[in-house]
């Protein structure tokens, strides 16, 4: 089932009567059959666009679409959706099974069929040898397990997904991740899920909608966007360790670094930042740019390095490199910029400049 929001605004007043916008002019569209992060930081608008896909708010502005039907004004109920909430929102006093069969209940499937179908479903998330366990006996990625059990137990068109891995430990939510992956491929439904957490977004996700202060940044493959963003923002928020960013200019089409030559431009003299991957960095006895080792850190195969230039003091680069330079504190590297790692932004827009 595509889903596809067009215009999309949402307008909150406070107390005070003042207005915050938390999405402005959305237009998005969801593919049928994929899963799509939106992704962003705390405050950015992606569970007020879910509520609004779920119908638990509506817009001030613009129209929602499931395939080609207009469900803007249509009843959370009547939307054919499954949402799961942060806290899972299960019933202590029903057990797994009860707590599965819940919607089908509510829609009048006789018992025998609601009964085949829970357990159907248990099964497919892992927990169909739990079915007559309370929640309190469960653990926290079990009782995740049931809530999606019982969202797509009414086989929805579109699942939703508010932060779902937001209460686990790293261990579960690594290992719930992939069963949500799994779960998705195996049942084809069209799957949107929330968080703010990068990692987790790209792990899964076959699209990624990345939002700031409720508007849409940037739209791809999760790669495509790392390698790829078209601003600022985009660049900041994707990437552990994070990229480095510097003032820098452009002269006669070269990009001037701490006064070394690290790149070429097509665009006028100006004054720029210039973003670079960590991995950007490559030794070179050759290299333009001349740093002192602050600290490394060796990761297995790569080699963390804290380098800072000694010419601008305070001025700190991090860089990743093949571990097979030995490297150490105190020793001066020569290095080159990888040009598909380096990006060039407009100080002022934080748009991408080429």
């Amino acid at each position: 089932m595509e889903v596809k929001l067009q215009g999309i605004t949402k307008i909150f007043v406070q107390k005070d009567k003042t207005e915050v916008v938390a999405v402005k002019s959305m237009d998005i569209v969801i593919p049928s059959g994929k899963l799509i992060g939106l992704l962003g930081p705390s405050g950015c608008g992606k569970s007020t666009t879910l509520y609004m896909i779920a119908g638990l708010h509506k817009p001030n502005e613009g129209r929602i679409f499931f395939g080609d039907e207009d469900v803007t004004d249509m009843a959370p109920e009547d939307r054919g959706i499954g949402l799961v909430f942060q806290n899972y929102a299960l019933y202590p006093h029903m057990t797994v099974r009860q707590n599965i069969m819940f919607p089908l209940e509510n829609i009048k499937v006789p018992k025998p069929e609601a009964v085949i179908r829970a357990q159907e479903m248990a099964d497919l998330v892992g927990i169909g040898d739990l079915m007559d366990r309370k929640p309190k006996e469960l653990s926290g990625g079990q009782q995740q397990r049931v809530a999606i059990a019982r969202a797509l137990v009414k086989k929805p068109r579109v699942l939703l997904l508010d932060e779902p891995l937001s209460n686990l430990d790293a261990r579960l939510r690594l290992q719930t991740r992939e069963e949500i992956k799994r779960i998705q491929r195996e049942t084809g439904i069209t799957t949107i899920f929330v968080t703010h957490d990068q990692e987790e977004a790209m792990s899964i996700s076959d699209e990624i909608v990345l939002m700031e202060l409720g508007v849409k940044q940037q739209v791809g493959i999760p790669q495509d966007v790392y390698d790829n963003p078209s601003n600022l923002f985009s660049a900041k928020f994707l990437g552990t360790p994070p990229i480095n960013i510097f003032e820098a200019i452009i002269k006669s089409k070269k990009v001037v670094l701490a006064g070394n030559i690290i790149g070429k431009s097509k665009a006028e003299d100006q004054d720029v930042l210039v973003g670079i991957r960590p991995e950007g960095f490559e030794v070179d006895e050759k290299g333009s740019l001349k740093l002192t080792v602050d600290m490394v850190e060796t990761i297995g195969r790569d080699t963390s390095l804290i380098m800072v230039d000694p010419t601008k003091k305070g001025e700190t680069f991090r860089a990743i490199v093949d571990s097979q330079h030995r490297i150490k504190p105190g020793d001066v590297v020569k290095t080159n910029i990888r040009p598909e790692k380096m990006f060039v932004f407009n100080p002022n827009t934080g748009q991408l400049i080429n």
